[in-house]
């Protein structure tokens, strides 16, 4: 039996799964994030069923994190103490996700509520990350230079999570990076995100991770590894719970997974000598990109012409390719340059 058969698709789909999981890992690697919310909105374009684009996105999440995940610890940017308390809200959220799509399936709904909430979450997050890198902000917190063991500046944390600290609201506990904050609050994100996860079938890294800085306050590089570490955990739960209901086709994981193993590799190389202020652009033009290749497939849904759906997928395949290719570029640029630059990009 060949692996075509095996995996019930065309050497031409195989292929394209591959080159997907590729681009998708290269992102996942670099950016401590990203990529992943690209799944499930390509598979509705390929005509999957809700269910099994969102719970094979999940499988596809568990997956890829635990290599990102292993590289992060090794830097030691994972607070396993807040990373245990997002698990447990994660989970509940995760449940309550599960439990709306389903629900909307049962009435046909689940397709295209999914959709409109992709575009209106991947389209706001996308124009405050691009916003961000113009006037030379976090850009959503992709740095990858800082020292994950110092405490962070007051004046580095944004006031909305200076509001939340405030709050004292017991349990407090203490996190890495001397942010102290109550339980609840994390609690709290930590569910929001989860019922995200679920619905939408993603690891809920570019929503949690920029959350954890912008709301609780962490350092960025302490935010990204404990995101990554939770994203395992939620990628993991998300996909057990959809896999029982028959949501996870392994046909569609495996060679993402395949591709992604080489590009998260690749990816995260990057990260010690690429520039990274050069890049944030590019991320929130690919989340952009993404929200609109899921309205205009809900476009084409609408007025009843199928060729949209081509321009869609053609949209979330060349924004994934566009960010990778910009990943690999300054790579390269960056090896190619005199010792002197070279140095500036890699501290």
């Amino acid at each position: 039996m060949s692996v075509f058969e095996l995996l019930g698709m065309s050497a031409g789909m195989l292929a394209l799964f591959v080159a997907f999981g590729v681009l998708i890992g290269v992102l996942f690697g670099f950016f401590g994030m990203g990529g992943s919310f690209l799944v499930t909105p390509a598979l509705l374009v390929m005509g999957y069923p809700s269910r099994v684009a969102v719970g094979s996105g999940l499988a596809f999440v568990f997956g890829t994190s635990v290599i990102a995940t292993l590289k992060h610890r090794d830097l030691g940017q994972v607070d396993y103490k807040l990373g245990i308390s997002m698990i447990i809200g994660t989970t509940v959220g995760l449940e309550v996700g599960k439990e709306i799509v389903l629900y909307l399936e049962e009435l046909g709904l689940a397709g295209n509520i999914i959709s409109v909430t992709y575009v209106l979450l991947l389209g706001g997050i996308g124009l405050f990350v691009t916003y961000e890198a113009l006037k030379g902000g976090d850009g959503g917190g992709v740095s990858h230079d800082v020292d994950g063991d110092a405490d962070i500046d007051a004046d580095d944390i944004p006031e909305l999570a200076k509001k939340i600290q405030s709050y004292s609201l017991p349990p407090m506990i203490t996190l890495r990076g001397g942010v102290k904050v109550s339980l609840w609050m994390i609690l709290l994100v930590a569910f929001a995100t989860g019922l995200l996860s679920g619905f939408l079938g993603v690891g809920g890294g570019f929503i949690r991770m920029p959350a954890l800085f912008y709301l609780i306050g962490v350092p960025v590089p302490i935010a990204v590894g404990t995101d990554l570490f939770e994203i395992m955990f939620s990628g993991g739960i998300g996909s057990f719970l959809y896999a029982q209901s028959g949501g996870v086709d392994l046909s569609i994981v495996a060679p993402l997974l395949a591709g992604s193993a080489l590009g998260a590799r690749v990816g995260s190389a990057a990260t010690s000598i690429v520039n990274e202020d050069e890049i944030k652009i590019y991320f929130g033009l690919m989340l952009l990109l993404g929200a609109l290749a899921v309205a205009v497939r809900q476009a084409g849904n609408y007025l009843g012409m199928g060729v949209l759906d081509y321009v869609s997928l053609a949209l979330i395949l060349g924004s994934a390719l566009m960010v990778s290719s910009a990943v690999l570029y300054s790579a390269v640029k960056s090896m190619r340059a005199p010792s002197t630059t070279g140095g500036s990009t890699a501290d």
